[in-house]
């Protein structure tokens, strides 16, 4: 069961960061724009960050999508997904007023609809560092390319005296 929960893992993950980097992606200003709405970067790195990082977010999600180095992936998505959870929990706290930009859109908002969509965004993002977590945990699931190119030895430890395996 245990690999089921990690084939949908990935595959849920691996989705929202492919769909999060491909909105993103043909609008790189308006990432710089949610990136520069946090004010936790300095001014000098915003654009350099607004831009890769929706590349970083869809080669996260098709290395998860794929099954391909998911270990290292769920790792980089767990992080990102602190930084976001940091992020979205330092605007709540400063009282600055965003659009989180997770997908595509960021900048300022009214206060009201920043302050109703945070705790439920903070949520998806504890939600998707779970999953990811899980995936730097149990990193070997169905359907993976993990599977092909690095195919799991037999231990000695793990064969039955008598058998024929």
């Amino acid at each position: 069961m245990w690999k089921w929960i990690g084939l949908l893992a990935r595959l849920v993950v691996g989705g929202v960061w492919l769909w999060a980097g491909l909105i993103k992606i043909p609008h790189p200003e308006a990432s710089v724009t949610a990136v520069r709405a946090y004010q936790l970067l300095p001014l000098d790195l915003v654009p350099f960050v607004g831009r890769v990082l929706p590349i970083v977010e869809v080669l996260v999600g098709a290395l998860l999508l794929l099954g391909f180095l998911t270990r290292f992936s769920g790792l980089v998505s767990a992080l990102l997904q602190i930084g976001f959870i940091i992020g979205i929990a330092s605007v709540w706290a400063r009282g600055i007023a965003i659009e989180c930009g997770c997908f595509g859109d960021g900048g300022a908002v009214a206060w009201e609809t920043a302050r109703a969509k945070y705790p439920w965004e903070i949520a998806r993002d504890v939600g998707l560092l779970a999953l990811s977590a899980y995936l730097v945990w149990r990193p070997r699931t169905p359907y993976s390319v993990d599977n092909v190119v690095f195919p799991e030895q037999v231990r000695i430890e793990d064969v039955e005296v008598g058998s024929t395996q």
